[in-house]
């Protein structure tokens, strides 16, 4: 009789000791203690009981004296307070950005490319005769010489202009983008944490625009009962506050960003888990959390259409689920003309990575 036999879990990825392995443990644990070095070691300390992370050799002291050796962690001598600094920051960059890149199945070459052909400025995959006008560094040498020993044989070897195969190139684009994130109150509500990945997701698209695709540019929005942009330097310690959601002031200031940048593909990434339900009139605070407010609604609706008439495309991560919600992201995304994903968490990163991507392949006119 067949049946089913259980035993205790042992979680697969407990690292066994060592700096290299402690150190991705403890750059995780930051991005949920938004950069509160002390909270993250007092957690890694108690994983370390639980699960014997540490041996007699190499103890969470040693770990810790190495931390502020290699200068990923700042002491302040009065009051015994820990601080990351900034070569810690960009550490949890680089492992958000490859945590998330490294999951997507299309990331070699070719994926940040217009769809125009000829004269461009990066190979692609694709192959042709060769015509007149292509450069001489087109030409692909080793499929040629195949291609002349199939057409002509080996013993009497000769090369035609028929035998030449190019590839393609493509023209590279330059985007600016403005990536927004709802930091009202309803990002952490219901025992789910929803700040954390976006978090997660925004550091790791900065991280490859920067090292990646230098010439692009990013722009970080944050919005709550307001909007203010945020530095790189700011992301790690990005918290949520007791907020409702003024997506109006989010966009307002996306597009006065994008409005200073003089590239040509122009776009705006907002992820977000709810309605909005917050205004600025004058100094006060028009706000309503119950339902769809109509006038706010419209107010939004209008700041997306604006973006459509500017050829700016809002394209929305929603994660969240409720069926009234995601009708008005669809009436927010017809409006615009931009897109909308119905994301879980753990497929945001990936998501938004690819849209980025995509949305670089602009023709060149």
């Amino acid at each position: 009789m067949r049946g089913f036999g259980f035993s205790k879990f042992k979680p697969n990825q407990i690292p066994k000791g060592g700096f290299d392995e402690l150190l991705k443990l403890f750059l995780e644990l930051l991005n949920y203690t938004s950069g509160d070095a002390g909270e993250a070691l007092a957690w890694l300390n108690e994983l370390d009981k639980q699960y014997n992370l540490t041996n007699d050799d190499y103890g969470m002291g040693d770990f810790i004296d190495e931390l502020k050796q290699k200068g990923y962690l700042d002491e302040d001598n009065q009051n015994g307070e820990f601080k990351i600094t900034a070569k810690t920051e960009q550490s949890i960059r680089q492992s958000a950005l490859e945590e998330i890149f490294g999951k997507l199945k299309k990331s070699g070459k070719g994926n940040h490319r217009s769809p125009q052909s000829g004269q461009g400025d990066e190979k692609n995959a694709e192959r042709r005769e060769f015509e007149f006008g292509d450069s001489l560094d087109q030409i692909d040498m080793t499929q040629s010489i195949h291609n002349a020993q199939v057409n002509h044989g080996i013993g009497d070897f000769m090369m035609t202009e028929r035998d030449l195969e190019v590839e393609e190139m493509d023209y590279k684009t330059l985007t600016s983008t403005v990536l927004m994130i709802d930091i009202s109150h309803s990002m952490i509500l219901y025992g789910e944490d929803r700040i954390t990945p976006a978090k997660k997701v925004a550091m790791a698209l900065a991280e490859l625009i920067r090292t990646k695709y230098p010439k692009d540019t990013l722009d970080i929005v944050v919005f709550g009962n307001d909007a203010w942009p945020i530095t790189l330097q700011d992301l790690p310690y990005l918290q949520v506050g007791p907020y409702h959601t003024n997506t109006y002031a989010g966009l307002e200031l996306a597009t006065d960003l994008l409005r200073r940048r003089k590239t040509h593909n122009k776009q705006i990434f907002m992820i977000t888990d709810g309605k909005p339900t917050c205004l600025k009139e004058g100094t006060r605070y028009y706000k309503n959390s119950i339902g769809l407010d109509r006038k706010v609604v419209n107010k939004t609706l209008n700041m997306a259409a604006q973006c459509k008439r500017l050829k700016i495309p809002i394209t929305t991560f929603m994660i969240a689920k409720d069926p009234y919600l995601q009708q008005f992201v669809r009436k927010f995304t017809e409006t615009n003309g931009g897109k909308a994903f119905y994301s879980s968490l753990n497929g945001l990163g990936e998501y938004i990575f690819e849209d980025y991507i995509r949305n670089r392949r602009k023709t060149v006119r």
